[in-house]
This record gives C-alpha cells, structure tokens and sequence, in this order.
C-alpha cells in the first residue's frame, strides 16, 4: 500500500523533462534501425539513387521521429479522454474518403493532402484500439460477461471494417476485425462467445466471396494454386519466390538483385520490399530483418504486461497486434503464405499513411510505457 502510494505521488509530481527520460531509447534506436533498413531497400529499388523512395522515406521518418517523442510525452489520461472524440473523427475521414476520396488503382482509400496522399484506413485501426481500450478499461467481470455491454464495442469494430471493405480494401479490413479481436481477447472476454462470432463468419463467409471483386476472388484461386495463370494473376507470386530462393544464404549483394533491378519483382518499393531485401541479402539478412522486426513487436507487449492501468495494457497489446499483423501478413504474403493482399511493412516499405500512423502507434504506446505507474482508476462510475 505504501509503495503505491509513493508510485502515484511520483507520477503526480513528474515533469516533461523526467518524462522525456522515461522514454525507452533503446526501443527509438531499434526503429530507427528499422528505418535505416528500409531507406537500403528503397535506395536500391530506387536503382541506386534516393529519388523517388529513399529521400522521401527519410524525411518522413524524420518527422514522425518528432511526432513519435511528443505523444510518448502526452499524459496517457488524456488519450483516453479523447479515445472516442478520435474515434469519431476517424470514422469522419472514412466517410470522407467514400464519398470524396481519390480513386487509384481501381480502389478509393486516399485522401489528398498536396504532399501527403491520407489513407485513412491506417489511421482508423489505431484509433480503433485506443476506443476499445477504454471501452473496457475499469469493466467488472459482471460487465464483462452481460452481452449487451458487448454490443457497443462490436459496432465500434464493424461500422470501420465495413466502410474499408466497401473501398475496396479487404486485407485492412481483415486486419481491423482481428485487432478489434484482440482488444476483446485481452479484456477478457470469453472464448466461446469468439467462437459464436466465427461460426457467424463462417455462414456468411459464401455471401462475402460473391460481392467480392474479381481481382479479389483472383487473387484467392492463385493462391491455391499460382501456376495456374503464370503470366496474369500468379506472376506476383511466382516472381517473388524465384527472388526469395535466388538469394540463397548470404545474398546476391547489395544492388545486385536480378529480379528486382529487372523489373521482374512487381512493387518492389511497396509490397515486395521484403523480397527485394532478401534476394540482395539472403537467408542471413531477412532473419536479421525478422529479429529487428519481433524486438519491436515484443517490447510492445511487455509494455503491457507492466502497465498498472487496464486501458494502458489494452492499448499496448491492440498496437503490438496491430504492427504484429501488419508483419506477418506482409511477409506471409510475399512467401506465398496468404493471397496476396496489398499490405505494407511498416518503416521499410514506401508509403507516407503507413510511415506516420505506424510512429503515432508507436508513440502511444511509449506513452503507455512512460505512465505505466499512473493510476486511471475505474471508468465503472463513468458509465
């Protein structure tokens, strides 16, 4: 009792400066090592040069490098009395986006904002996680286990999900379910009412796949089986294979990668990125890669594991999942895994939206790092 009473009085009494060194510098120096390798990638698929990816990737790290620091500062009550303000202004910008948004590549998921094309679908799931972290931050198990308390959260999760789908966008969809899974897992809800929800999926599973897009069911029938349409919807698969195995242990060497500097590698800068840095490196590098990659996703759930609040614990294990996610399914993907879905790696592959919602989850969550002793109390009397 004693020791928490001083925690709370030296939570009180912190100032910006003795937070500022509660940052986790070692955790700073592992993303900017992440960076550093994507801006190699990107200066190779640049063809040596770092115009048009690596400069960019640069100065956008840069910047949300800045961004990152100054959230890790901002008092974690605070985010989660502005959870479902951020929360709404979310769902604004992806009704914004269906109704406005700039149409690419056959899909309408940007917003233009002169130097920097929003996707506000990136940003959604971020905002997703902290809604539902304080949603059931301080809930009883008697709560917890009323079904109708459920229901609100379970419309915070569709309503997104939904709108990403309709852009068409189902692998940020998906990713939304699942982060959204979650955050309710580690609450505490109970596992057969997921397994209620996943029979319901699985029901409805038909219907989705005939409102699917044919690029989209294509893309599902070449997974199964790639060889079937070598020249049209298996070559991204077969082309990112052939880079994978060429690379052998140690790699061909840096800018020597055939099938990326040939033009075979499709994306390259985006989707493929991890093939690229494979082929040049091999077996050696990509495991380093994937070591880099899991230190960052575990500091984020020993984040969670040392927060004194119920809301800086689900915050820290929605944003680790997220960016655990945004991993696996990249990487899943370029093996030939998953079907192919459109997914970027964080911090290494080209792309502004994914660059800067990736470092504001990062700052959240140094922000849960940096007030894990403070104490939230309960939101049962909130409600």
């Amino acid at each position: 009792m004693i020791f928490e009473r001083r925690l709370l009085l030296r939570e009180r009494g912190t100032g910006v400066l003795e937070k500022f060194w509660r940052i986790p510098w070692i955790y700073v120096l592992l993303l900017c090592a992440l960076a550093a390798v994507g801006y190699v990638a990107l200066y190779s698929a640049g063809g040596g040069a770092a115009e048009p990816y690596a400069s960019r990737h640069a100065i956008r790290f840069g910047f949300g490098l800045v961004m990152m620091l100054c959230i890790a500062l901002v008092d974690i009550r605070l985010v989660q009395r502005l959870a479902w303000l951020g929360y709404a202004a979310g769902i604004g910008l992806l009704v914004l986006v269906a109704l406005h948004g700039e149409v690419g590549k056959g899909a309408q998921r940007w917003i233009d904002l002169g130097p920097l094309q929003l996707q506000p679908s990136e940003l959604m799931k971020i905002l997703l996680v902290v809604a539902l972290a304080s949603w059931f931050h301080g809930a009883s198990w008697e709560r917890m286990g009323n079904p109708l308390f459920l229901v609100p959260p379970l419309i915070a999760v569709a309503i997104p999900a939904a709108l990403i789908f309709k852009q068409p966008n189902l692998g940020n969809a998906l990713i939304t379910l699942m982060v959204g899974g979650a955050v309710f897992f580690a609450a505490g809800v109970r596992l057969w009412k997921f397994a209620l929800v996943l029979g319901a999926i699985a029901l409805i599973a038909p219907i989705a796949y005939d409102q699917l897009h044919d690029y989209q069911r294509a893309r599902i029938t070449t997974f199964l089986d790639p060889e079937s349409d070598p020249l049209g919807a298996g070559y991204n698969i077969i082309q990112s294979k052939i880079a994978l195995g060429s690379g052998g242990l140690w790699g061909k060497g840096f800018l020597q990668g055939t099938q990326g500097h040939l033009n075979f590698l499709p994306e390259k800068q985006t989707d493929f990125i991890f093939t690229m840095l494979a082929e040049e490196f091999g077996l050696v590098g990509a495991l380093s890669v994937l070591g880099l990659l899991a230190a960052v996703i575990g500091f984020g759930f020993l984040v969670a594991l040392r927060s004194r609040s119920q809301f800086g614990r689900l915050l820290a294990v929605g944003l680790a999942t997220n960016y655990f996610l945004y991993v696996f399914v990249n990487i899943a993907m370029v093996t030939g895994t998953i079907p192919v879905g459109g997914v970027p790696l964080p911090l290494i592959s080209h792309g502004g939206s994914a660059m800067l919602t990736a470092m504001l989850g990062f700052g959240l969550l140094m922000s849960a790092h940096v007030h894990r002793h403070a104490d939230l109390g309960s939101a049962e009397a909130e409600r």
